[in-house]
């Protein structure tokens, strides 16, 4: 597979960035963490034709390193070491990415074909929470909206996929201008006509590499990926300002690729041979756009930008190498997962900083002293359960975001999200906060104790009470050293993807979901990363503690709520009980079949775990009569694990 140019370098880009940028803002999912594009239906999409080659180029590489280096790093650093190699300075790299053995399993969009486009409604809106405009693109269409090369049209598409990355309109301009100063596109014949099947429908003698070209060499001269032809600068295997240059230099006109593929070139015959060939010495052409790329100088608030990059090149190669980073890390979570000597000294708001621990710890005793004073207020088991776990349960194990670090649960927007029961959360905080400070005030050398670790001992406390209250003596894990992030901090409009449209665990379902309420809790359950048994243990052991959102007493189906009990599953499967649907949407009443009266009121997510088979399958672990040491220790377990799941610091 020869290199275009004799440089690797911008096929390694390509590749890099189309592993990182299926990355969506609205579920954590995608981005270049697992190596996904290792695997099927990343690594058969049409946007990403060629890369398998790209893959196998890099396999001596991998081969040599092992265990040490996995596929997931390795493509984010051919790509930044090919920034590097072709003159631009990137501001650094961070390893830590470990390899996925399987395809994730992630709703990359309804349409039944490539390229198809069922994800826009009537009003041209896409559907969550899906980033790419049509199935089988990282963003968008290069050629326009279904093909369609109009490039304001295309500056909508570009900024909401963009957008949907995690990308402002300056990161997107930075990103885009900079990507196109290298390499070339590939359209040298028909796709139709010579390019084979992708790789997930290649023949097995194939070994995994699709798109066989049955054109001329194949390769080379040959290659056919997008069906776009041509580059963007007069010299594309290193570092130049040619991009921007260009585009605005010149008025340009549509034309067609040998390929078929609409794009753009130099009216009147301007910029002829300022393009080198990328394989033949003796043939110069002139340089290209896309549609996409025209979008930059043709949208008002682009074009801002793009001439502000074009007069500034500093500040364009500062933007760019941000951009790039952020483009390549954005699902890596926190600073603390970050490895290797190349992480850049400066924090970024994306990477929800918190600060580091400047305090000495509070040891057993101390932990010991707090939660007797916790518990000796006023604020009630099922409050601080509901605070700690609102605070705990925001955390992602798709992109690493959100958890009880940084107690942001207090800061805007987590403390105005519904699902949180602000006027409830208010008053507790405050009272956390009197707790907090009055205890600090009597520790001595140097010792201190975070808001974020009080929140999270104040559940476990109240965890342990509440199984005190049913008979079971139970330790429920806790490790200081969780900080307090500023409300300067944190991103509002970032952190506002984190918000709980439902909460399986609270009983708690908004408006405006795609999905059913059972749907939603297995989401949850798999952004907290939980087994099927520890979903269902921690479901019936909230619904004993009383810890519904907004106090609803659906699936309370004990008579002794803020005991930890197994009552919910012994009475959600009592037989004495017949449920049906009430009056209410989305609610059921269980009724006595003696009498005929209603004993319980239950949601869908109640009810499932005796309705589906594999739940029902654990449910009846945790109802028999032998399971109350058992519920209450796997509870705790469960519970312990949430609370650190974004201890990247101490685990």
């Amino acid at each position: 597979w020869p290199a275009d140019y004799g440089n690797y370098g911008p096929f390694f880009i390509r590749m890099a960035w189309h592993s990182a940028g299926v990355y969506r803002i609205f579920d954590g999912r995608g981005g270049a963490s697992g190596g996904q594009q290792r695997f099927e239906p990343l690594n058969s999409w049409p946007d990403n034709v060629s890369l398998d080659k790209a893959r196998r180029l890099l396999w001596p590489v991998k081969q040599k390193y092992g265990a040490k280096l996995s596929w997931a790093d390795l493509m984010v650093l051919a790509g930044n070491v090919s920034l590097e190699e072709m003159g631009f300075k990137t501001i650094g790299f961070a390893g830590g990415r470990a390899d996925d053995w399987e395809a994730e399993i992630v709703n990359w969009g309804m349409e039944k074909k490539f390229l198809a486009d069922e994800r826009h409604d009537a009003k041209g809106e896409l559907a969550k929470p899906l980033g790419a405009t049509q199935m089988g693109l990282i963003y968008v269409n290069p050629e326009g909206p279904g093909g369609n090369p109009d490039p304001l049209a295309a500056a909508k598409h570009i900024r909401e996929a963009f957008g949907r990355m995690a990308m402002n309109d300056e990161e997107t301009v930075a990103l885009i201008a900079g990507g196109h100063t290298f390499g070339k596109a590939h359209g040298a014949h028909k796709p139709d006509e010579c390019v084979g099947k992708e790789p997930a429908a290649a023949g097995i003698e194939e070994q995994g590499l699709g798109w066989a070209n049955k054109c001329g060499s194949g390769h080379g001269v040959d290659t056919v990926s997008s069906g776009l032809e041509g580059a963007w600068s007069t010299n594309p295997t290193r570092w130049t300002h040619d991009y921007l240059t260009w585009l605005y230099t010149f008025d340009w006109q549509q034309t067609k690729s040998l390929a078929g593929a609409t794009q753009w070139i130099p009216k009147d015959g301007k910029g002829d041979n300022f393009v080198p060939d990328a394989h033949d010495p003796n043939k110069r052409h002139p340089p290209i756009m896309f549609t996409t790329d025209i979008a930059l100088k043709m949208d008002p608030e682009y074009q801002k930008i793009s001439k502000r990059f074009l007069d500034n090149s500093k500040e364009f190669e500062t933007a760019f190498a941000k951009a790039w980073f952020k483009l390549t890390h954005r699902d890596m979570g926190p600073k603390a997962r970050y490895a290797g000597a190349e992480v850049p000294a400066e924090d970024f708001i994306w990477q929800d900083p918190i600060p580091k621990v400047d305090h000495k710890l509070i040891d057993a005793k101390d932990v010991a002293k707090l939660k007797t004073a916790i518990l000796a207020s006023d604020l009630t088991i099922p409050e601080l359960v509901r605070t700690a776990w609102a605070s705990a349960a925001t955390f992602r194990g798709t992109d690493m975001r959100g958890g009880a670090n940084g107690a942001r649960i207090r800061l805007a927007p987590q403390k105005d999200w519904e699902a949180n029961d602000p006027a409830e959360l208010a008053k507790v905080l405050a009272r956390l906060e009197t707790i907090q400070s009055d205890f600090n005030r009597g520790l001595k050398g140097g010792k201190k104790v975070s808001l974020a670790d009080v929140i999270v001992l104040g559940g476990s406390a109240a965890v342990e009470e509440a199984a005190k209250k049913a008979g079971v003596k139970v330790q429920v894990g806790f490790k200081p050293g969780r900080m307090d992030a500023s409300q300067e901090q944190t991103d509002v409009h970032s952190a506002a993807v984190l918000e709980p449209k439902a909460d399986g665990f609270r009983n708690y379902f908004g408006k405006d979901n795609a999905l059913s309420p059972t749907e939603m809790l297995v989401e949850r359950a798999n952004f907290l990363t939980l087994s099927v048994p520890e979903m269902t243990v921690l479901v019936g052991g909230m619904r004993a503690l009383d810890a519904n959102a907004g106090h609803a007493k659906h699936g309370i189906l004990t008579s002794r709520p803020g005991t930890l009990s197994n009552d919910f599953f012994v009475n959600l499967l009592d037989m004495s009980t017949q449920w049906s649907k009430s009056a209410s949407e989305g609610i059921y009443e269980g009724k006595d079949r003696a009498s005929n009266q209603v004993k319980w009121t239950a949601t869908p997510v109640d009810l499932i775990f005796g309705s589906n088979s594999e739940l029902r399958a654990v449910a009846e672990v945790y109802a028999s009569d032998d399971a109350k040491d058992k519920f209450v220790q796997d509870f705790a377990n469960a519970w312990t694990k949430v609370m650190n799941l974004d201890r990247f610091d101490k685990f």
